[in-house]
């Protein structure tokens, strides 16, 4: 596989908004087929690094689904936002530069341990297996505007986690991935068990 090649046809796989936002760049060192760290909120780059000498070992639709999840779940990390979490460390901050100005030691704690709170709150939000599962079905509903059906886009997805566990050489799949794994059975009518819809 040329990585080039098969970048710029990965490029042409992906939404707009995921050409916008994330660059692939090839990694042929690491251990994992795909990687993207977490986004940190002053680093607007988001890499997503692949060893192709692993990734061709998975099939082209593996390949699209897979790369569309790492994407949808990239893209869906949002750490400015307005809702209540962003809001209560805007209020901290800036509460906590008026205590500042005022040298109350006591408010600048208070401020402050509020405006980590809340960030701490907007970092689990992002990092939970929720943010996964919603990554999951953003990246189907993409793949069916490629031309999968719903069922195979999930099909595909459902194969590539499970390929990329043997890849790797992992003997089993972690907690978050047979959570996906399940749903996505549910969603490919493999399983008549999907998750719960006030799961966390």
């Amino acid at each position: 596989m040329e990585p080039n090649a098969e970048i710029r046809r990965l490029l042409d796989v992906m939404p707009a908004s995921g050409r916008m936002t994330t660059k692939i760049v090839s990694k042929p060192e690491q251990a994992k087929v795909i990687d993207a760290s977490f986004p940190q909120p002053w680093n607007q780059a988001r890499p997503i690094y692949i060893n192709f000498d692993l990734w061709r070992r998975l099939t082209k639709p593996q390949r699209d689904l897979l790369l569309l999840q790492v994407v949808s779940w990239l893209t869906g990390v949002k750490w400015f936002k307005p809702d209540i979490y962003q809001g209560v460390v805007l209020v901290g901050l800036l509460g906590g530069l008026l205590e500042a100005a005022q040298s109350d030691v006591v408010g600048i704690a208070v401020a402050g341990g509020l405006s980590a709170i809340a960030s701490v709150r907007i970092w689990r939000t992002n990092k939970s297996q929720e943010s996964e599962l919603n990554a999951d079905a953003a990246a189907i509903r993409v793949a069916q505007r490629r031309g999968y059906s719903e069922v195979e886009a999930a099909q595909h997805l459902l194969s590539a986690i499970e390929a990329v566990a043997k890849i790797e050489g992992r003997s089993s799949l972690n907690f978050s991935e047979l959570i996906r794994c399940q749903n996505l059975r549910a969603i490919a009518g493999l399983s008549p068990v999907s998750m719960p819809e006030n799961y966390q």
